[in-house]
């Protein structure tokens, strides 16, 4: 399956700017929805398309339209909630799912604190939003609670992600796609992306 890089010229410029620590809070939530979109569209690149009937002010006509049923958008709390709005934009009929996850310092593993989705997720083309890959300890963990709810077509989309993240979930999830703006250089020894942009959520939230 791979990754995928996004190296579109947008998404890199607007990553630029966020990864300056004079961005402002306001500015960095602006330009991760934003790339959000982008990335959106390149990880909905080939969904299935059907046709209907439809009657445009000329003529009737047979018209692309997705196939099967809505996406789901699973977002690992909090900070892939930034990813999420953008992405909402561009589809704003998925459904959407949430997975709360937080990194324990002490051993960087991922807890569990909340899991909502919806029921038929066998069915759906499920979506993972979480801007960092970085130690990948929460989004494994996010990928195996949704197989675990019966999730089996799954893609993974982040804004950045170090090496040894982009090993780890491969490894772990060889059947997920992974879509992202940057691969950086490395984790540094707390388990952060460098160069990287910091904490995504702090930043998106402006909490420390």
């Amino acid at each position: 399956m791979g990754v995928t890089v996004v190296d579109h010229p947008l998404v890199q410029h607007k990553l630029t700017i966020m990864r300056s620590k004079e961005t402002s809070t306001a500015s960095f939530r602006r330009l991760l929805r934003e790339i959000s979109l982008l990335l959106c569209y390149e990880v909905t690149r080939d969904l299935e398309l059907t046709t209907k009937t439809i009657d445009t002010p000329m003529q009737e006509m047979e018209a692309p339209t997705l196939e099967g049923k809505k996406l789901v958008f699973a977002s690992v709390l909090r900070a892939g909630n930034g990813l999420l709005d953008g992405m909402l934009d561009l589809v704003p009929a998925a459904r959407v799912a949430h997975v709360g996850l937080y990194r324990d310092h002490e051993t960087l593993e991922a807890v569990e604190y909340f899991f909502k989705a919806p029921s038929d997720l066998e069915n759906r083309l499920v979506i993972v939003v979480d801007p960092m890959l970085a130690t990948a300890n929460s989004a494994v963990a996010a990928i195996d609670k949704l197989k675990e709810r019966g999730a089996t077509n799954l893609r993974f989309v982040c804004l950045l992600a170090a090496p040894e993240g982009v090993e780890r979930f491969t490894k772990a999830h060889p059947d997920v796609p992974v879509f992202t703006a940057a691969i950086d250089e490395k984790l540094n020894e707390k388990g952060y992306i460098v160069p990287g942009l910091g904490d995504a959520g702090d930043r998106l939230y402006g909490t420390k």
